[in-house]
C-alpha cells in the first residue's frame, strides 16, 4: 500500500513546524491533526519513547483511517541517572511551562560536575488499520548549560548546548537545528526507511 498522505499526530505546534520543515522534501501531503476540527486526544502513558510514540501514531491513524506519524522525544542526563527522559515534557509538573521544565533542571544539577545530556527521539508511522507500525530513531549528545540562553526553538532547546557549535538549540541560526537534532535525524532515518511506501 502506498502512502500519498500521512496525518501528523501531534497537538505541539512547534513541532508541527519542525516536522513539517525536515520532511518538506517527501512527495507527501502533511496534513497536522489539529487542522481538523475533531482529533483524538491521546494519553501518552507508556514508559518508553518507543510506546509512546507507536501508541500515538496507532489511535490517530484508526481515527482518521489513514497513515500517521508521530514522534516522542526524550532527555536523558548522566547526572540523573537518565532523567527526565520520557517524562521531558512534564518534568516539572502537569501543565508546566518549557520555562518551568528548565529552570527545575537548572536547580537539580546546581552542583553537578557531569552535565552530559542525549536528547533522544523516537518516530512512528502506523498503518490506516494499527497493524504495521515503523520506528526510526535519533539521537544526539550535548550538555546542560549552566543559564537559560538563546530565543529560537522550544522545549529545553535553551539549556541544550552543542559543544561543536559552541550554542545552545535555542541559540542556533535558522535551519541548522533541523538539520542535526535528535528529531531531524530520526526523520532522515525515517524517510528512508519508507522509502519504498512512497509515491
Amino acid at each position: 500500500m502506498k502512502i500519498n498522505e500521512i496525518i501528523l499526530a501531534t497537538g505541539n505546534k512547534h513541532k508541527v513546524s519542525e516536522i513539517k520543515d525536515i520532511l518538506s522534501d517527501l512527495n507527501v501531503n502533511i496534513k497536522p491533526m489539529i487542522e481538523f476540527d475533531n482529533y483524538p486526544k491521546v494519553v501518552e502513558d507508556g514508559l518508553t519513547l518507543e510506546e509512546n510514540a507507536t501508541k500515538k501514531a496507532v489511535e490517530v491513524a484508526k481515527f482518521f483511517n489513514s497513515w500517521a506519524v508521530a514522534d516522542d522525544t526524550g532527555l536523558e542526563v548522566e547526572y540523573l541517572n537518565g532523567a527526565p527522559g520520557v517524562f521531558a515534557a512534564r518534568y516539572a509538573g502537569e501543565g508546566c511551562t518549557y520555562e518551568d521544565n528548565n529552570k527545575k533542571l537548572l536547580k537539580a544539577l546546581e552542583n553537578a560536575d557531569n552535565r552530559k545530556a542525549k536528547f533522544r527521539c523516537v518516530i512512528a508511522l502506523s498503518d490506516p488499520n494499527g497493524n504495521n507500525v515503523i520506528l526510526s530513531k535519533g539521537e544526539i549528545s550535548g550538555i546542560i548549560s549552566e543559564k537559560i540562553s538563546g530565543t529560537q526553538g522550544f522545549g529545553y532547546d535553551p539549556i541544550f548546548f552543542v559543544e561543536e557549535y559552541k550554542q545552545t538549540f535555542a541559540e542556533l541560526k535558522d535551519g541548522i537545528k533541523n538539520k542535526i537534532s535528535h528529531r531531524a535525524l530520526a526523520l532522515q532515518n525515517f524517510k528512508k526507511n519508507i522509502a519504498n511506501l512512497i509515491g
